[in-house]
């Protein structure tokens, strides 16, 4: 058996710089990636099946085609494999589930068919989140969200994740959206503390926020209680939602902050960043 860890992708900023002619608008972003996520195991088997399992395994039980499954064939048209989707983070919540899942496939399935070929370009055929996902580092994000450049040396910090249990429509968020286009954000090449990389994020935004709390309103409840926990230093949504973060001088602090969260629908997690190891798939 293979295995491989998809940890869930947050958008520190996302900035709309403006629209292609086939409608897919361009982006500017600071992606990093908390250390929870989904996972994904491989196994022997003589066809390609899928079996979801996880706290939100159910969501996406009733998918004849998930990422995954896209993913593989995408991969290999002919590969058999016995794969398990454990999905422990919400569906459809803006911090890149579904494309981590495609990427954590397309990195395990690689090596369980003992491919050795590039997967960029087969990734950003499934998505234009499924790239960065597959790299799994920090990285500022651009046109569609399929080009990667380096992010900023980024501190130690702590994060808090909350998902007030509502799905938000990427497309109908967008389709809200009548704002005029943002330029790309002026960053260092580095922050050394918590603070200075919060206080450089005030000066930037997620465009697609306002938008989306018109759509899904409890998304500014959410806001509303991560500003006010003890340390936070920003808080924001991530991608279209409906997920929130809450940046902290350290992943302590972040888990300390979050036992103040106790609305039983909310699905929240606090902690840092993911951190590869060199045998990690």
């Amino acid at each position: 058996m293979l295995a491989s860890f998809a940890p869930a992708k947050v958008n520190l900023h996302l900035h709309v710089t403006g629209k292609r002619a086939d409608g897919y608008h361009l982006l500017d972003s600071l992606a990093v990636f908390p250390n929870v996520g989904d996972g994904i195991r491989v196994e022997p088997a003589d066809k390609l099946s899928l079996t979801i399992t996880g706290h939100f395994g159910k969501t996406l039980a009733a998918e004849p085609d998930n990422l995954v499954l896209r993913a593989a064939r995408a991969l290999n048209p002919t590969g058999t494999a016995a794969i398990t989707l454990e999905k422990n983070l919400p569906v459809a919540s803006g911090i890149g589930g579904g494309s981590a899942d495609a990427a954590a496939a397309l990195r395990v399935l690689a090596r369980h068919w003992n491919l050795n070929v590039p997967l960029h370009g087969i990734a950003a055929s499934l998505g234009a989140d499924v790239p960065v996902c597959l790299a799994r580092t920090s990285a500022r994000m651009s046109g569609i969200g399929e080009i990667l450049s380096p992010a900023p040396k980024l501190p130690h910090f702590g994060i808090i994740l909350v998902n007030p249990g509502v799905h938000v429509a990427t497309p109908a968020v967008f389709r809200a959206r009548t704002a005029a286009f943002t330029p790309a954000a002026m960053f260092p090449a580095a922050w050394t503390t918590a603070e200075a990389l919060a206080q450089a994020l005030q000066h930037a935004s997620n465009d697609l926020e306002p938008f989306a709390i018109s759509l899904a309103p409890v998304i500014g409840d959410v806001l509303s209680h991560l500003k006010s926990l003890p340390g936070c230093l920003l808080a924001r949504m991530s991608g279209s939602g409906a997920t929130c973060f809450a940046l902290f001088t350290t992943p302590t602090a972040a888990s300390t902050a979050a036992g103040q969260i106790s609305q039983p629908n909310w699905w929240h997690w606090a902690g840092g960043l993911y951190e590869p190891a060199p045998t990690d798939i």
